[in-house]
């Protein structure tokens, strides 16, 4: 394999716009807060924000970052408006809302109010001022419980730590034990630039490993799947995630009940087949990985 090649870049070494650029491409995807707030006078405001994220669920905090403007280093009027009244309402953005909440990230003088400018519907919150966004599935009612100042230059964050109140989820998205089904939900993820990332569909699947039972590890696996040809690093990981190494005589027994062993073991290359076989096992079905695993591993028996 030829040397991997790395381009070294210094904060201070590229303009601050693309350096802005290399990292909203690089941190991906991030999920959005469309967040509303209103001034002291009432006056209704909309911006999605995807330098967020939660930090802890007890107590439930979340934070966005509302960051000076890299082109003229004004701050935004989301900024302002949560300095004047400590709260906000954070909205989730899904598929069915997305080419509208990019129309609410235009922007658009203090005065206008963009719900109206995007269609979306405000609705009353319970316990804030802001108002929540109907078409969306998920809302946050939260208070601002801290505004930190990371600069006073172009692309400086303020954190917006806040802290949730209430949250409101629609039934639809939930299923039968009121958990949420990513497809139903079908949120939007933000890249860089003018890229976006839908999280529904072929793009979910699960990965499960506990966190608490020990697994084996990658040092625990024999040469022959470390060094194998067919493997690759996703199939070692889910080789390495095993809970137990396979035992040896439950190893060999495939020799006599699997019939397509049977027939690799008699053919020319059957490490390697093996390897084929148990990769395909294993990228099947999630619950089969243990079985994969004697299958791998009967490789160490072949002599």
């Amino acid at each position: 394999m030829s040397e991997r090649k790395y381009r070294i870049i210094e904060p201070n070494s590229v303009p601050r716009h693309d350096f802005h650029q290399f990292i909203v491409g690089a941190i991906a995807p991030r999920p959005i807060a469309f967040v509303s707030t209103v001034d002291k006078d009432g006056n209704q405001n909309l911006a999605p924000y995807s330098f967020f994220n939660a930090f802890s669920s007890n107590p439930p905090i979340f934070v966005f970052s509302s960051n000076r403007r890299v082109s003229n280093n004004t701050t935004k009027d989301t900024l302002a408006n949560v300095y004047e009244t400590r709260e906000v309402v954070i909205n989730v953005v899904n598929y069915d809302i997305v080419r509208q909440m990019a129309v609410a990230s235009a922007q658009f003088p203090k005065e206008v109010n963009e719900f109206e400018k995007s269609g979306l519907t405000p609705i009353p919150s319970d316990l804030v001022k802001p108002f929540r966004v109907k078409e969306s599935p998920i809302n946050f009612e939260c208070k601002v419980t801290d505004i930190i100042t990371l600069g006073d230059q172009g692309g400086a964050g303020h954190l917006v730590i806040c802290e949730v109140l209430r949250m409101h989820i629609l039934e639809d998205v939930l299923d039968e034990r009121g958990r949420i089904i990513p497809d139903k939900l079908d949120l939007v993820g933000r890249l860089g630039r003018s890229y976006y990332v839908r999280a529904s569909g072929a793009a979910i699947h699960t990965i499960v490993q506990s966190v608490e039972t020990m697994c084996i590890g990658f040092d625990q696996l024999p040469d022959s799947i470390k060094l194998s040809k067919i493997f690759t690093g996703n199939n070692l990981g889910q080789l390495a995630g095993l809970y137990e190494v396979p035992g040896k005589e439950e190893v060999l027994a495939l020799k006599e009940t699997d019939e397509r062993i049977k027939k690799i073991l008699a053919s020319g290359n059957p490490l390697e087949d093996l390897h084929r076989y148990a990769k395909e096992v294993m990228e099947s079905d999630e619950e089969l990985r243990p079985l994969a695993g004697k299958i791998a591993w009967l490789g160490e028996y072949l002599s």
